[in-house]
């Protein structure tokens, strides 16, 4: 279980009704199941219209996936391909096949099946990143199935206020009545900006980030593979495994500056 979006969620959601607390207004205000079916039920509508009945079947799969602690050992696994790549130089590519068995991971261990089965190395980079290629965008369905959730939230949120509102106005004939109204009727804008900006979003975030690191991890695998294939010397292989992956962080690393010095600029 992945504790950090758990915790997340509830901090998140938690902070808004202390925030309403704190402001003097009582826990029951903020509970209107009208507007929780508008906003829910009309979210949930609309990014069905927007995607095939396959991937909404994904949906209880995914959110599974956001909230399992799924980790990629970068260093074992380079530590792996290592000793492959040492038995492969002592012995032969071929007597790699009797560790096949032992190889944690279908991709590399179809990788290495390819090897032993002598595929050359642009068949074998082609096939390897061409299956890469693919769960990228499997992902990437799954990541814009929660992204349009997100978007259509807060949308569903103003629906359901101006349904309040409509509704207001049909008894104006107590007066009493109109400002506890609307005061309900807001609640489905505050529902809307709420579940896109404190679930909706964040989720397809936490599978974004889930993505790229599984994306490095096959990335490593490949590298790997390719220098099995070409007999290079395990400690070379080493070096440029961990220089790939260094590499890699870094160019997280600018892309994350970039976006918080746009981000300044624009608040400038």
């Amino acid at each position: 279980m992945d504790i950090a979006t758990i915790i997340g969620l509830l901090i998140g959601f938690a902070a808004v009704i202390v925030g309403f607390l704190l402001e003097g207004g009582q826990t029951s205000a903020l509970f209107s199941l009208t507007a929780l079916i508008i906003v829910l039920g009309g979210t949930i509508g609309a990014t069905a219209v927007s995607f095939n009945l396959k991937d909404i079947k994904k949906f209880p799969v995914l959110l599974a996936i956001a909230f399992k602690n799924q980790t990629y050992d970068k260093e074992r696994l380079i530590d792996r391909i290592v000793d492959i790549a040492v038995k492969a130089r002592r012995e032969s590519l071929l007597s790699l096949e009797d560790s096949l068995e032992e190889i944690d991971g279908n991709f590399l261990r179809k990788g290495l099946q390819l090897i032993i089965d002598r595929i050359d190395t642009t068949t074998l980079r082609d096939v390897l990143e061409n299956d890469l290629y693919y769960m990228e965008e499997r992902h990437r369905v799954g990541i814009s199935l929660f992204d349009t959730a997100g978007g259509y939230s807060p949308t569903m949120g103003i629906i359901g206020t101006v349904v309040g509102l409509i509704n207001v106005l049909g008894h104006m004939s107590s007066p009493d009545t109109i400002a506890p109204a609307i005061a309900v009727a807001f609640i489905a804008t505050l529902y809307g900006i709420a579940f896109a900006n404190l679930f909706w979003l964040p989720i397809a975030s936490k599978l974004k980030a889930k993505n790229n690191d599984e994306v490095l991890y096959r990335s490593l695998i490949i590298e790997g593979l390719l220098a099995i294939q070409k007999r290079e010397n395990p400690n070379f292989i080493k070096e440029k495994l961990q220089s790939f992956l260094e590499q890699k962080d870094r160019s997280t690393e600018r892309v994350v500056t970039k976006v918080k010095d746009k981000d300044q600029d624009e608040v400038a």
